[in-house]
């Protein structure tokens, strides 16, 4: 059985090394990308932030004073056991976000939308949120933190069949370079695009795949694969770069998740991480052992629902 305290060290560590250290997968995607990057402004800025991130390492303080709204993505395997339930799990996240804000310290962002009324510490109504996955024949638990800011970034429309493949390029275009003009967004950036679903998991999935996903990673689906490396190439090709200055490095990489929807309709969603992509995850393991990475390995095939038993022919 897992101990309540190795979740909340678990939980504790991983919001710490999200604030500070950069994925090496996104940090080796902008230096990449600052090679071919020509604009004056869009260059100094990306240069900028690779000597933010080297200080924010060196002296182990967050890479962006604005830290956005921590959460948590929890993957629980099948055999894992905890104590005290998953009650018990939820609390101890709480209480590692309260730690860690006053601790890293993290920007205490979250207040109650009418009375504006801030805990100092990221806790609060319906916060942090806590997005739940499963994993068949595990016993262990994955814990992700993600950083990410809460005003910007996102978008959605509700296309139509018809629309086609034209009409996906069309709103991302629209809407990376809405984004660009109005500073909507923090550029260079991971993008996410959830295909299908419906609205409220059409949401979900753009979120998780700009997040969840790391550079270089494609969807198993060599068309929706196809897909994103269209989408990528289009997104560095408006003449935007850095912070919506003029260049050719708005997107480090394009990662679309997808969801069986409506006959009627084809909703999607576009959401990007920011400059400083800050995500971690640690594996508790049955034992207690800690296991940390970047990497949050959260759509395996069983997430995508790819294995979950079921007969299409058969009548219900």
């Amino acid at each position: 059985m897992i101990a309540a305290d190795r979740i909340e060290e678990a939980a504790y560590g991983a919001m710490f090394r999200a604030a500070i250290e950069i994925p090496a997968d996104y940090e080796t995607g902008l230096r990449d990308i600052a090679k071919s990057e020509e604009g004056d402004l869009s260059a100094f800025v990306i240069e900028a932030m690779l000597e933010n991130y080297d200080a924010a390492r060196e002296d182990r303080r967050a890479m962006c004073a604005d830290t956005g709204v921590p959460r948590y993505f929890v993957k629980m395997g099948n055999e894992a056991r905890v104590e005290g339930g998953f009650i018990e799990l939820e609390r101890r996240l709480r209480l590692a976000t309260a730690r860690a804000t006053h601790d890293v310290p993290l920007r205490p962002n979250r207040v109650h939308p009418l009375s504006r009324r801030d805990n100092n510490n990221n806790v609060g109504l319906n916060a942090p949120e806590v997005d739940w996955s499963f994993e068949p024949g595990a016993d262990w638990i994955d814990i992700t933190t993600v950083h990410k800011g809460g005003l910007f970034g996102s978008d959605y429309r509700m296309l139509f069949p018809a629309d086609g493949i034209d009409g996906i390029k069309r709103f991302f275009l629209d809407t990376l370079i809405a984004f660009g003009k109005r500073g909507l967004a923090c550029q260079p950036a991971i993008v996410g695009v959830g295909l299908g679903g419906s609205k409220d998991v059409c949401m979900a999935l753009g979120k998780q795949a700009a997040c969840l996903r790391v550079v270089g990673d494609r969807n198993p689906d060599p068309n929706l694969a196809k897909l994103e490396d269209e989408l990528k190439a289009l997104g560095n090709d408006i003449g935007m770069g850095a912070m919506g200055f003029v260049g050719s490095s708005m997107v480090i990489d394009c990662h679309i998740e997808a969801g069986d929807c409506h006959t009627g309709g084809m909703p999607i969603s576009m959401h990007t991480f920011c400059l400083a992509s800050r995500r971690a995850t640690a594996r508790i393991h049955a034992d207690g052992w800690i296991e940390n990475r970047t990497d949050p390995n959260w759509f395996t095939p069983y997430m995508r629902r790819e294995t979950v038993e079921w007969r299409a022919t058969e009548k219900v």
